[in-house]
């Protein structure tokens, strides 16, 4: 299977490609690097910026939130052309691929104004504050409260593995609301600035290096929100989730393409073992993109296959984590070695994809629980693609 576009597409990219020729910043601007998921440094808020006020940040938005209005092949041909020069969307992805997209989908006019235009245009950054102690994939059994008094919401409870929240200047917040409703529809969402009284972050360290502080505790005591800061309504916040997370659904996949690719390039097989697995994750990048443009002609159609993006979602983060794990078997001792580089440097893509074998084996879990877990997904494959029943 080939995947070719109609001339308007091909217009697109090549105009794209211009920008990007004019406009890159060159490799001495981009030397600072991001401390976190919400960190930009003050390079790459001036190359979002560009793109936001060029259209190119997010095609498919309109031009007043960093857009053209472009279709789902416009869009797929933009990443495309993003990841073959491994430039890094952007450095506060959640940010731009959740929060301000979740603003634009439920968020008021004036909500849109004050928090979403700023995030897309890198003025302020933004963790999604999701995760509890005993809520991880199980957003329903949230127990962060929020309690309305007068024109404001006070807040208490805690989030974990908040994602850049050390960083970021504002948190999307998933708080109950109504502890009397069942657990799917006492769900409300506030957005509360990391500086209001009574929020406190504490980063600690991941298992991928020691000086690798994204994840957050983050304690709400007696946190008093603006009412205006609700997102979606009061008790809305389960279809708020349920669009956070399914922004973009469509080209997720491509994002694993990019990992499976990244790999293809950097792993050098030496033993027959190493070739033998090097076969496989040339067949899973392949298969993952050719299954992925299928998905991508039927959305340019107009159909909606939601369920089958789950078959996508598990393939892509599993074939990535199992090729990592080849990829540091076959390194050896070396592939435990960090910081190491095993790809060449590129300024403006995020340096955990170039960095040791252990630390990119280490991060490919990620892709198997953000997101939805690969046994929610297998669960939705099982009821909604195979037609399983429920027990």
């Amino acid at each position: 299977m080939q995947l070719t576009f109609d001339a308007d597409v091909e217009e697109f990219r090549a105009e794209f490609l211009a920008f990007l020729a004019e406009h890159l910043p060159d490799e001495a601007e981009a030397g600072e690097r991001p401390r976190s998921s919400a960190d930009v440094p003050e390079w790459a808020r001036r190359w979002q910026r560009m793109q936001f006020d060029n259209g190119w940040l997010l095609p498919g938005n309109p031009p007043e939130f960093g857009g053209r209005n472009a279709s789902i092949l416009q869009q797929y041909v933009h990443l495309e052309e993003l990841s073959r020069r491994r430039i890094y969307h952007s450095f506060n992805p959640q940010g731009l691929g959740i929060i301000a997209a979740s603003l634009l989908s439920f968020g008021t006019p004036e909500q849109k104004e004050r928090w979403a235009a700023p995030i897309l245009r890198a003025e302020i950054t933004a963790a999604l504050g999701m995760s509890e102690p005993g809520a991880g994939s199980d957003l329903a059994s949230l127990r962060t409260r929020a309690v309305r008094d007068g024109d404001s919401f006070v807040v208490n409870g805690q989030k974990v593995w908040t994602s850049g929240a050390n960083e970021a200047d504002v948190l999307l917040t998933f708080v109950r609301t109504d502890p009397d409703a069942p657990k799917h529809k006492g769900i409300s969402v506030l957005l509360i600035p990391t500086d209001t009284p009574g929020v406190t972050r504490r980063p600690f360290a991941s298992v991928c290096a020691e000086d690798d502080f994204d994840f957050n505790e983050v304690f709400f005591t007696d946190v008093r929100v603006p009412a205006e800061n609700l997102v979606g309504g009061l008790n809305q916040g389960w279809g708020v989730a349920n669009g956070a997370l399914g922004h973009e659904r469509t080209l997720l996949w491509l994002g694993f393409a990019d990992r499976l690719q990244d790999l293809v390039e950097d792993f050098r097989p030496v033993t027959v073992l190493d070739r033998d697995r090097y076969a496989t994750l040339a067949m899973d990048n392949q298969a993952l993109r050719l299954l992925g443009s299928a998905a991508l002609a039927r959305a340019d159609r107009g159909e909606q296959d939601v369920a089958a993006l789950s078959v996508l979602k598990i393939l892509g983060s599993e074939a990535v984590q199992t090729a990592s794990e080849h990829a540091l078997d076959g390194a050896g001792f070396d592939g435990l070695v960090h910081p190491a580089l095993t790809a060449p440097y590129t300024p403006w893509n995020n340096d955990h994809f170039a960095s040791s074998w252990f630390e990119r084996y280490a991060r490919s879990f990620a892709g198997t629980i953000a997101g939805g877990t690969s046994e929610i997904q297998r669960t939705i494959v099982a009821e909604r693609v195979l037609g399983l029943p429920r027990s």
